[in-house]
């Protein structure tokens, strides 16, 4: 029995003892084997991240991002600009200053060859609108020796030139009438009219300007309206006219009413007078045509 007891102690003790051997064996390797787990899987995932990495920077940024990346720069870079020492350097856009209009205007006429200047403020009437008139008085003829006498123009001051004086109108114009002779040119169909005699009185030569011209003048008047003219004659291919005239209305000690001063408006008309120029010009051939025409049917 001891023997048997003996065996069975040392297969039981044996077998204790492997037991617990390769528990510990299994024990000890199964620590080591989730040790080695960790480490593969850390390496593992620290591989895959600069994978990752390297792909990323490999690949060009996508339009989006780019745009949008550099879109904030711009602003940065005007606000610099603008900022900057040159830039306030710069001088500031020079204003532009309107233009004046001339106080004078420039009128010509092709066919007659005249020129001259008139104020702005003046109307200009021409061609056959051109025949002057006085407030109160009405036409004022030409003054020519021969008929044929043409318009040219006419420049009246404004009504209210003369505001709380007897002015009522005043005017500068020019005819021409190719009718008329050089020797012709000098004389007048009507002189001078306001002496006292009534006499006529002969024209006068003056200058005006720097051109030297033959003169007269027609004074009419009634109880409510005053008119005068003054007539210039010169002669350059054909015989012009210029007239300058004044016109008056009403009497002038009622109602606080003055006399225009007369010598002041003609200086006025004068200053226009002394600008004419004359571009001479040959007569038309077609006024000879017809001329030739009516003599050849008689």
């Amino acid at each position: 029995m001891t023997t048997t007891s003996k065996s069975g102690d040392k297969k039981s003790s044996n077998n204790a003892t492997n037991n617990t051997v390769s528990g510990t064996t299994l024990s000890s390797w199964s620590r080591q084997q989730k040790l080695a787990m960790i480490a593969g899987f850390a390496i593992l995932g620290l591989l895959l991240a600069l994978s990752a990495c390297s792909r990323q920077s490999s690949q060009p940024a996508p339009a989006g991002v780019s745009s949008t990346a550099s879109t904030p720069a711009t602003p940065a870079i005007t606000a610099t600009s603008a900022t900057s020492p040159s830039a306030a350097a710069l001088p500031a856009p020079a204003k532009k200053t309107p233009k004046k209009r001339p106080a004078n205007v420039t009128y010509s006429d092709p066919y007659s060859g005249v020129s001259f200047l008139y104020p702005r403020k003046f109307a200009l009437t021409s061609g056959d609108k051109a025949a002057p008139q006085l407030a109160g008085v009405g036409d004022v003829p030409m003054n020519f020796v021969q008929p044929g006498g043409v318009a040219v123009a006419t420049v009246a001051l404004p009504d209210r030139s003369y505001p709380g004086t007897d002015f009522a109108s005043a005017f500068f114009t020019v005819n021409v009438n190719r009718s008329v002779s050089e020797q012709e040119c000098a004389h007048f169909a009507f002189v001078d009219t306001s002496n006292a005699d009534g006499e006529p009185v002969d024209a006068e030569k003056v200058k005006i300007g720097t051109a030297e011209m033959e003169m007269t003048s027609n004074f009419s008047a009634s109880a409510m309206a005053q008119a005068e003219a003054q007539y210039y004659h010169s002669y350059d291919g054909a015989c012009y006219e210029y007239v300058l005239g004044l016109g008056t209305e009403g009497f002038a000690t009622e109602g606080g009413v003055e006399h225009v001063n007369r010598d002041e408006v003609f200086a006025k008309l004068e200053k226009i007078l002394a600008t004419v120029k004359i571009n001479s010009v040959e007569p038309e051939p077609v006024a000879e045509q017809a001329v030739s025409g009516v003599a050849g049917d008689q």
